[in-house]
């Protein structure tokens, strides 16, 4: 296995962005793993699987082949492969959204999701992002930070997302429905949103993409700490 930076936080942290930008600097593959759930939500609608059927959805996870590249100049500027097929636009629709919480509390579908990641690891550098990645997938990771924000920041971002998509919402729509979903995430039995013991927490409220990277890359040289 090559080096892994784990870096976990909450929806609407910034995280996927920070952790794009980090992998570019370093010259590493980027993983989403929230997107492999996502994928996983989409491909069940699609066959009309239930989100409270385990066994059906963790039958499904092991049929799929996940594979990340970058695609510089683009929006987002990576594409999310899942069994040959390009779901980057698919896995952010807003009914994915409202349902992949749900369908990635399952254990069973933890387990295998958490085995496909470290099978994505194998042999190459990567930035891994997700939600129990510092303290699930990669515990030994060689580095962890857990980006976070303030609810009001983090609604503020994802509604600009959602606007940017065409969507219409109200700012304080999107914060409930973040806030649901750090419930959900937060309270499963397995694999939990949860900060690990050793990761360096940065909170992101009123930073800019670049200075939070270089936090991160000061860090990665030889800085210890948590930052905001």
């Amino acid at each position: 296995m090559g080096s892994v930076i784990a870096v976990d936080g909450p929806a609407g942290s910034g995280k996927s962005t920070v952790a794009r930008l980090l992998s570019r600097r370093l010259g590493y593959t980027y993983i989403d793993t929230g997107a492999m759930y996502r994928a996983l939500t989409w491909m069940a609608m699609r066959g009309g699987i239930g989100v409270d059927d385990e066994e059906a959805l963790a039958a499904m996870a092991r049929r799929l082949s996940f594979e990340f590249t970058q695609a510089e100049g683009e929006d987002p500027p990576f594409r999310v492969i899942v069994n040959g097929n390009d779901l980057t636009r698919e896995v952010r629709e807003r009914e994915v959204t409202a349902r992949v919480s749900q369908v990635s509390a399952h254990p069973a579908v933890r387990r295998e999701m958490v085995r496909k990641q470290r099978e994505l690891a194998e042999g190459q550098d990567v930035v891994m992002e997700g939600r129990d990645i510092g303290t699930v997938v990669f515990p030994r990771a060689r580095a962890k930070f857990f980006i976070t924000a303030t609810a009001e920041e983090r609604a503020r971002r994802r509604r600009g997302d959602l606007l940017r998509d065409g969507h219409r919402v109200s700012e304080e729509a999107v914060r409930r429905d973040l806030l649901r979903r750090d419930l959900l995430d937060a309270g499963r039995k397995v694999s939990p949103l949860a900060k690990a013991a050793d990761a360096v927490v940065i909170d992101t409220t009123g930073m800019g993409v670049e200075e939070v990277v270089e936090v991160m890359m000061r860090h990665l040289k030889g800085g210890t700490g948590n930052e905001g």
